[in-house]
C-alpha cells in the first residue's frame, strides 16, 4: 500500500514542478515573443517589414528617376582643404557607378564621395554598397537608421537615418580629419513612413482590364459610327447596319485580291 501512495505523491509533486517551471518560463517567452515584434525586418536592401506587421517601409519612392536620392551634391564639411569640393552621390536602392564609363572606387555602390580640387582633379571615394546593409528601427521616433559597408568584414561607412515626417529636408554630418566617424545623412519625408508613397506595379491583370476597356470602348465607337437614320411613324430613329462587321471583313479581305487582279493585268498588258 505504500508504494502507490509514494509514486502518487512523487507524480504531484513532479506536476507541480512542471507548472513552477512554467510559471517562471512564461515571462521569458513573453518577452522573447515581444523582442520579435519590434524592429524591421529587412526584405532586401531597399525594403522591410515592422516586426509587428503593420506595415512596409520602402525606400524607393525616396530617388528620383534615376534612382538618386542626391547626385553630386555639395557637402559642407569643417575640415576640408579650402582649394576641395566635397561632393556626394546617394541612391537608396540601385548601385550606381561614377563616373559612368571609368572603373575607379565608386563602381556598383550605394554611396560615393567625390573629392574635387581646384585644379579640376577628382578623386572618387567608396563610402558604402548596398549588400550586406543592415536596418533598424526605432519605434519612439519613427525613424529607420540603416547602414551601408565598404564590405562584409567593415564598419559601416555611411549610415542613413530615414525619419516618418511631413515635411521633406535631407542634411548632412561629415569629417574627413575622423576616418573612423562615418558619414551621417539625415532624410525627413512622409514616404519613410510605412505603407506611403508606395509605388504602382502594373501587373498581368491590370493589363488585361485595360484591354478589355479599350476594346469595349471600340466596340461602341464603331458601332455609333455605323448607326443609319430611317424615318418612322415616330419620327427619326437609328438603327445598326445588319452588316457593319461582315463589311469591314470583307475590306480586309478584299485588298489582297484586288492588289493581285492589277498585278494579273499588269502582266497580261506588258505581255
Amino acid at each position: 500500500m505504500g508504494r502507490p501512495i509514494a509514486a502518487l505523491t512523487f507524480t504531484m509533486f513532479l506536476g507541480q514542478g512542471m507548472v513552477v517551471l512554467l510559471a517562471q518560463s512564461s515571462p521569458s517567452v513573453s518577452l522573447m515573443s515581444g523582442r520579435k515584434k519590434s524592429g524591421c525586418i529587412k526584405v532586401n536592401h531597399c525594403k522591410c517589414i515592422l516586426g509587428d506587421g503593420s506595415g512596409l517601409i520602402d525606400l524607393e519612392p525616396l530617388a528620383d528617376a534615376q534612382g538618386f536620392l542626391e547626385r553630386s551634391k555639395h557637402v559642407p564639411v569643417e575640415d576640408t582643404p579650402q582649394d576641395t569640393e566635397v561632393l556626394l552621390s546617394f541612391s537608396p536602392c540601385l548601385p550606381f557607378s561614377q563616373p559612368v564609363f571609368t572603373v575607379t572606387d565608386c563602381t556598383d555602390v550605394a554611396a560615393c564621395l567625390i573629392l574635387r580640387s581646384r585644379r579640376h582633379i577628382d578623386r572618387y571615394v567608396n563610402y558604402g554598397r548596398h549588400e550586406g546593409n543592415k536596418f533598424h528601427y526605432n519605434e519612439t521616433t519613427k525613424t529607420l537608421s540603416v547602414f551601408y559597408s565598404v564590405s562584409s568584414y567593415a564598419e559601416a561607412q555611411t549610415v542613413v537615418h530615414y525619419s516618418c515626417s511631413p515635411n521633406r529636408s535631407i542634411s548632412y554630418n561629415l569629417r574627413l580629419s575622423h576616418s573612423e566617424a562615418p558619414l551621417q545623412i539625415w532624410v525627413e519625408s512622409p514616404c519613410a513612413c510605412p505603407n506611403a508613397c508606395a509605388v504602382v506595379d502594373v501587373g498581368p491583370g491590370n493589363i488585361f482590364l485595360i484591354i478589355l476597356c479599350l476594346s469595349i470602348t471600340a466596340y461602341f465607337i464603331l458601332g455609333s459610327c455605323a448607326l443609319r437614320p430611317f424615318r418612322s411613324s415616330h419620327g427619326v430613329q437609328i438603327a445598326p447596319e445588319d452588316s457593319v462587321w461582315c463589311m469591314l471583313c470583307y475590306k480586309f479581305t478584299d485588298q489582297p485580291r484586288s492588289k493581285r487582279k492589277r498585278h494579273c493585268s499588269l502582266r497580261e498588258d506588258t505581255l
